[in-house]
Parts: C-alpha cells; sequence; structure tokens
C-alpha cells in the first residue's frame, strides 16, 4: 500500500497534545518538585561549602554546579541520578499506555502516520526535558548571582551553557530507552520495571563490574592495556560519559579523561585551566557518543514500531 503525502503529516499536532499532557500531567508535577526540592537542598550546601573554603578563584561560579558538602553530594551528581528518572517517568508508557486505552488504531485511523506519532512523542517527551532543566538552570544561576554577589565571566556562562545542553541530550538518551521498552512490553509495569533495572545496573553496577570484566577477556600483564579496556568498557554506560563530559567542561583544569601521558604534560603548567575549546576537544568524543545512544536507541524503537500489528 502506497503513502499518500508526507509520513510526517500530523507531527505538529501530536507534539502539541503530548507536550501538553506532559507539562499538565500529575507525574511530571511531583518529578519536578523532587528534582527542585533536591537540587536547592545540593546547591545550598555548595554555596556554604564555597563561602567556607574558596579563595581567588577565576571561575568561582562553576563551583555551584561540582561542589559537595557532606551529607549532600553535588548538584551534577543528584542531576545525573535524577534526569533518567523523569525521562524514564515521561517515556515508560507512550506507547503502551495506548494500548492499553485502545486508542492507538484510532490514532493511526487519522491521517497521522506512525512516523509522525513516534518522532512526536519522543520530540515532546525531549521538549518537556529541556523545559523543565532550562527553568532549574536558571534558578541556579540566578540563586548563585543572589548568595555568591560575583557575576559570571563570559567563559564560565558558555561553559554552563554547553552542560545544560549536554545534561538534556543525556536525558534524551533514557527517554529513547524508555520509549523503546514501552514499545517492546505491552505493560506499562513491565517496562518501567526493565527500564528501571537497565538504568540502576549500567549505572552503578556496570562501572563497578567493568574491570572484573576486563580481566576476564583480556588476560594480559600490560597495565596500561588494562586501564584503557576497562575504561572503553565502563563507557558503556551513559552515566559515565556524561560524568566525564560534566568532568571535562565544568572543571577546565582537566587535561585528560583517560591515562596522562608525560607527552601531555610538556609546556603545561600544573593547574593551570584549559581554554574552553580544548576542553570541548577533550569531551567530544563522549558527547558524540551520548547523541549516538540516542539516536540508536530511537531507530530501534522505530523498527520495532513499525513492525508490530496494531489492532484496535
Amino acid at each position: 500500500m502506497r503513502r499518500e503525502g508526507s509520513a510526517l503529516h500530523g507531527l505538529g499536532v501530536v507534539i502539541l497534545k503530548e507536550l501538553s499532557d506532559h507539562l499538565t500531567s500529575v507525574r511530571m508535577r511531583v518529578l519536578e518538585w523532587l528534582v527542585v526540592l533536591v537540587a536547592l537542598a545540593a546547591l545550598y550546601g555548595a554555596i556554604q561549602q564555597i563561602k567556607d573554603v574558596t579563595a581567588e578563584d577565576p571561575f568561582l561560579f562553576l563551583r555551584l554546579f561540582t561542589t559537595s558538602r557532606d551529607p549532600l553530594p553535588s548538584f551534577v551528581s543528584f542531576l545525573s541520578f535524577l534526569v533518567p528518572l523523569i525521562a524514564i517517568g515521561l517515556g515508560f508508557d507512550a506507547i503502551n499506555g495506548e494500548h492499553a486505552r485502545h486508542t492507538l488504531s484510532r490514532i493511526l485511523s487519522q491521517p497521522i502516520y506512525r512516523d509522525a506519532l513516534l518522532f512526536g512523542k519522543f520530540i515532546a517527551g525531549l521538549c518537556t526535558l529541556a523545559i523543565s532543566l532550562i527553568a532549574l538552570w536558571l534558578l541556579v544561576i540566578g540563586l548563585g548571582l543572589y548568595l555568591l554577589g560575583v557575576p559570571p565571566n563570559g567563559e564560565e556562562m558558555a561553559r554552563a551553557l554547553i552542560f545544560l545542553l549536554v545534561t538534556i541530550i543525556y536525558a534524551g538518551v533514557w527517554l529513547g530507552l524508555a520509549l523503546l521498552f514501552s514499545i517492546v512490553f505491552r505493560s506499562a509495569a513491565t517496562a518501567a520495571l526493565v527500564t528501571l533495572g537497565l538504568w540502576l545496573f549500567l549505572t552503578l553496577i556496570w562501572p563497578a563490574l567493568a574491570p572484573a570484566v576486563t580481566v576476564a577477556i583480556a588476560p594480559t600483564g600490560d597495565e596500561e592495556t588494562l586501564v584503557l579496556t576497562s575504561q572503553m568498557l565502563s563507557r558503556l554506560s551513559p552515566s559515565t560519559l556524561f560524568g566525564e563530559v560534566v568532568l571535562a567542561i565544568l572543571n577546565p583544569s582537566t587535561r585528560s579523561l583517560g591515562p596522562i601521558y608525560l607527552s601531555q604534560l610538556q609546556g603545561a603548567v600544573v593547574g593551570a585551566p584549559l581554554p574552553l575549546g580544548e576542553s570541548l576537544m577533550i569531551a567530544w568524543p563522549q558527547i558524540v557518543g551520548l547523541i549516538a545512544a540516542s539516536i540508536i536507541l530511537f531507530v530501534i524503537g522505530y523498527i520495532v514500531f513499525q513492525r508490530q500489528e496494531v489492532r484496535a
């Protein structure tokens, strides 16, 4: 059967409808307040720590994101843990929820193809996450200006903006994973359980398991090879990639995300910050990895969804 018109016909309608549902849902309200309250607690601890121990620091404003104070972790650590929860909460019932309500066949009986439906749900979820993260980012910047009384310079704002964009991409990876499992499993509870289980495994277990796997698959006495292999395996986790990008962007003195060789230290002033361009080049492979992961997960879900049978 030959399609008539564009496969993305009705995409805007789907995006606006899904975006409205997300922004007005009780689920999103609960998740937003959870993130805001936890982030404010981390920010308060960071500001107190900065006031207590900081001296002359050309990147004082960036310390808001990375400084921790016991017993609270840093703002970045909270985001690394909570952003996947928001993304999974938005996407785990995106498709199977339509099956459960018996509305999927009605939607597809309209001049809306599966392409537009799936693209619309993903884009609407990503826009919802972007709106929430931008609001939180502006809140952090505003509170930092008010409580520290020190305005950020241009490079600090550029680094903070790149950090925001990378966080949105990181959220897109988990949204793509949740959307994939919402297509594969007809039960929303099963999709949520599998997605959360995989998130916990990749975030908490896999980075600790990677060295043991390295020793098992690469039994060699070369310590450098073992370290590099272990690091490559740990980067299969999106959380590891996100952490490395944050380290390179928000800590300008970071010169490498792997083992540092003597050739990299020649002519370098220890502790001297790198320019933004060089920090971005260090983190660029990890950023590309996050973008590729979100695209791959969406493409797999797209293929599976196109092959599924939809019944009334």
